[in-house]
């Protein structure tokens, strides 16, 4: 019995998908080859999330008739099969041998007197080898990790030359995911969709705010965040795209859609440290020991991703079901974003006890990033011991990207540029941010909150063809003296003629 069929959505999706498919591959699941030789006697070879009902592996092994016997042994993930015997140090390749239930099938042995192997000998220029291809399907009560092993105990060693295609069904977006992956790439197309659509958003209003001098730097670092997201979800589809035609996929390809998608993120949180220490809503510079701070730190950061991508390529053990964040870089992360949230925390109470008024921005905006920050560490727990390993990947990569999706989308509609807009935290155009932040007389730079909280006197736009003449007569005074007072209802200053009194005269 074969699969259901997709929607109709779903079988237009895969020709575009080929289109951006030119990049040469790199071998990898799961579609796996490869020349074995080693002095063990037991040795993995690769893993597989089978369905419970189409799963399916197709093979083909060679190896010279003066090794044999050499058998494949299947194991699945009950803590009495694999857990038991990878890496026990106490059980010899016959102890690994006996936890093989043979009423299961799950063992393959490479010789012409197991019919099921469909093994034959063969010779080439005078060696004679046993040539192997069969298949085997997979039926259990639920989706299973199965990991394939080699062993030949008591022998001098293993040679093989093997080649196994690993499959889940029939369909494109089922045959060559392992069941933990199923859904990846639909989830990445639609988050992609979303997101471009968040970008082009981010764009239109960035244009307008141009227009009114209001797009400050943060409002650009979100914008490159979005952008750079978007980079992200391109190349993580075209990879999967990829690797749902061939089983092989370019690991390349996946790298640099993980690098693009930590530096999205990471843009982010530099941009919502800057808005909580007030840069550009308070204040129109970072002070000296604020910005060395914030350059350590981001570098720490940095680094401790890429520490992170380069643990995981090199040193997770592909016999082990393992997370991104089950790892001393993953838990470094977890810390790192622990204390970016109390910088966040402080800096956001120390510009509301300066600027009281902008409470009707920062009091949602801390509230709804606090959650975002909470996020990251409550996926990693719940990711490393609350969801099964064959669950684990899809369920985590669809929670990644909607934690990223929240972010982005509360940021939009805060700082949408609309007069009902109660929350928007740019008051100060960008002119006068720039002129705030310039040397003084004595070529000394002015005070951090060297600019009012409301130059002009109504915060919300007005059409770009009428003048504002509030704004236009009005004379911001310097932080050092009290503010004019205001004549009633002109939101005009209201300046004393301080001249001694003299005679009229008829001018």
């Amino acid at each position: 019995m074969e699969p259901p069929r997709a929607p109709a959505l779903r079988r237009l999706l895969p020709p575009l998908l080929l289109l951006l498919l030119p990049l040469p591959p790199r071998a990898r699941a799961k579609y796996v080859r490869g020349n074995l030789s080693s002095k063990e006697d037991w040795v993995f070879l690769t893993r597989f999330c089978f369905l419970s009902d189409y799963g399916r592996l197709d093979f083909r092994f060679r190896y010279p008739e003066a090794k044999c016997c050499q058998n494949i042994l299947l194991y699945f993930d009950d803590p009495s099969q694999w857990p038991a015997v990878y890496k026990a140090r106490d059980k010899d390749c016959l102890a690994k041998e006996s936890v093989i239930r043979p009423e299961n099938n799950q063992v393959i042995n490479l010789t012409t007197q197991y019919a099921w192997s469909g093994c034959q000998v063969v010779s080439e220029e005078g060696t004679r080898y046993l040539s192997c291809s069969s298949g085997r399907s997979f039926r259990s009560v639920r989706e299973r990790w199965w990991y394939i092993a080699l062993s030949k105990c008591g022998g001098d060693g293993l040679q093989l030359e093997y080649e196994m295609v690993l499959t889940n069904g029939k369909s494109f977006w089922t045959r060559h995911f392992s069941a933990d992956e199923f859904g990846i790439l639909e989830t990445d197309v639609t988050f992609l969709l979303i997101f471009i659509l968040i970008f082009f958003l981010s764009c239109y209003f960035g244009y307008l705010l141009k227009g009114r001098q209001l797009l400050h730097t943060t409002y650009k670092m979100f914008m490159a965040a979005a952008g750079v997201e978007v980079l992200s979800l391109l190349f993580f589809c075209i990879y999967w795209g990829q690797y749902a035609s061939d089983g092989i996929g370019n690991e390349s390809v996946k790298i640099l859609a993980k690098l693009l998608f930590s530096s999205s993120f990471l843009v982010f949180l530099l941009m919502l440290i800057l808005l909580g220490k007030g840069f550009t809503v308070t204040r129109g510079r970072i002070s000296h020991s604020g910005s060395v701070k914030l350059s350590v730190y981001m570098t720490l950061y940095t680094l401790t991703h890429v520490v992170l991508l380069i643990y995981e390529a090199e040193f997770f053990d592909p016999g082990q079901v393992l997370y991104t964040y089950e790892s001393p870089a993953g838990y470094g992360l977890i810390g790192l974003q622990v204390a970016a949230y109390v910088w966040f925390c402080y800096a956001v109470l120390v510009s509301l006890r300066h600027f009281p008024e902008k409470q009707p921005f920062y009091v949602p905006f801390f509230a709804a990033y606090t959650l975002w920050f909470f996020a990251v560490p409550i996926m990693a727990l719940i990711a490393n011991f609350g969801i099964p390993k064959w669950a684990r990947e899809k369920i985590v990569n669809g929670f990644q990207l909607g934690i990223h999706l929240y972010a982005h989308g509360v940021f939009l509609i805060m700082t949408r540029p609309s007069a009902a807009n109660k929350n928007f935290p740019y008051h100060v155009r960008t002119s006068q941010i720039a002129s705030a932040g310039a040397p003084g007389p004595g070529g000394s730079q002015s005070s951090d909150k060297a600019f009012p909280q409301h130059v002009y006197g109504n915060v919300t736009f007005i059409s770009d063809s009428v003048p504002n003449f509030t704004e236009l007569f009005s004379i911001p005074p310097p932080t050092s003296s009290p503010l004019p007072r205001m004549a009633p209802d002109s939101g005009l200053p209201l300046f004393r003629d301080l001249r001694p009194p003299g005679p009229l005269r008829d001018l």
